[in-house]
């Protein structure tokens, strides 16, 4: 398993990969904060189409990446969900939240 990063891609892509769990969560957390913060793009698409596996964690950051960037002014949403964390999402039933129109 690779190690887990967040960074910040091409017009607003926040690229998130490896493993998502209580050990990277908090790391992951300061890191895509900071990130959004520095974007100056208008829209965010939080890009998971690199991560490997994920608990709630990962579910949770996304929700947090989410409030950063409407905090911001910025359109937020989500490309390449897993499907364990969209396993996840349908039993927390925030499911409607994480839909991406493609």
């Amino acid at each position: 398993m690779s190690e887990s990063a967040v960074r910040l891609g091409d017009a607003g892509e926040l690229l998130i990969s490896g493993v998502l769990d209580y050990r990277s969560g908090p790391g992951l957390r300061k890191q895509g904060q900071a990130l959004i913060k520095s974007s100056q793009a208008p829209a965010l698409v939080l890009d998971c189409s690199a991560v490997e596996k994920s608990s709630s964690v990962g579910l949770a950051l996304l929700l947090a990446f989410m409030r950063d960037g409407q905090a911001l002014g910025k359109a937020v949403s989500v490309r390449a969900l897993p499907e364990d964390m969209r396993e996840i999402a349908e039993v927390s039933g925030v499911t409607e939240i994480f839909a991406h129109p493609q």
